[in-house]
């Protein structure tokens, strides 16, 4: 197995141009679990971990957007300055596992995984974030919404690399919440991330763990947004109760090892329920 250790994106690019079909590797939180179990192979890898491009962040007060380079780690994001500007964001970043994985792991590790249990994606729906696709013949964003297209499978292409990942900045509330077999350090059952945007009056609601994607909910969202009061964050008791009802209708869980379908199907709505009563705390 060949490794290639680029110190600049322009040589990242053309080792991905070279090696079209090499393994990308960030952290390696994810992909060194795989390998060292033998559940996946790799003839070439390129390590991207000393590529300064893509470790750098900006916020655009203008544009009102954030955006994240692929190499930014979960401990960077789980603290200010980012935490403030995306704090939905930053609290799925602090469920992912212990600290030394946080200090490794990557915003677009992550992202490129696509696991439909990945921490921080539920939230990245929520926020319709952007991912940005960088090659040899040049650059491209694709809405994360599309990226994803099955468990583990994207649309980056050969000699494709996630460069950036760019999300609004919403004010509002917003909130990510998961359930695992133990209360630290777990792959999530079950998860969801509501975005609360009271300056455009929208609700997102995005779901993880129960589909073979992030699965957002566009029936429940659109019951909140009519009849939430943003100015006052108010939402009655039986309108969050129909939109959890809405939540699982709008999920697709499988039985697995981790879980029921069943249990996945209740505990969704039960999440979707909590985060949607402190988006709107006023009843």
């Amino acid at each position: 197995m060949s490794v290639l250790v680029p110190t600049s994106l322009v040589d990242a690019l053309q080792a991905l141009a070279e090696h079209p079909d090499a393994t990308v590797l960030a952290g390696g939180t994810d992909l060194m679990v795989e390998l060292n179990g033998g559940h996946r192979r790799a003839s070439s890898v390129v390590v991207v971990n000393r590529v300064p491009e893509l470790c750098t962040w900006r916020h655009d007060p203008v544009s009102r957007t954030l955006r994240l380079g692929a190499g930014v780690t979960y401990a960077q994001i789980e603290r200010d300055p980012i935490a403030s500007l995306v704090p939905g964001l930053a609290e799925a970043a602090r469920t992912v596992g212990s600290p030394q994985i946080r200090h490794a792991a990557t915003i677009g590790g992550n992202v490129g995984t696509c696991s439909p249990a990945g921490d921080g994606l539920p939230v990245l729906s929520a926020l319709n974030a952007e991912v940005e696709l960088v090659s040899a013949e040049g650059v491209r964003s694709v809405p994360f919404s599309s990226f994803m297209v099955g468990p583990k499978r994207t649309l980056r292409g050969p000699g494709e690399l996630i460069s950036a990942i760019t999300v609004p900045v919403v004010d509002g509330w917003q909130g990510y919440a998961k359930v695992g077999v133990r209360n630290a350090m777990v792959i999530a059952t079950a998860s969801a991330a509501v975005v609360a945007d009271s300056r455009r009056g929208t609700v997102a609601i995005a779901l993880g763990s129960v589909g073979p994607t992030i699965l957002r909910c566009p029936e429940a969202e659109a019951h909140a947004m009519e009849h939430a009061d943003f100015g006052e964050r108010r939402l009655a008791p039986e309108v969050v109760s129909h939109c959890c009802e809405l939540v699982r209708l709008a999920s697709r869980p499988i039985d697995d090892h981790r879980s029921t379908a069943a249990y996945r199907r209740h505990a969704v709505g039960v999440l979707a329920g909590r985060l949607l009563r402190r988006a709107f705390p006023n009843e």
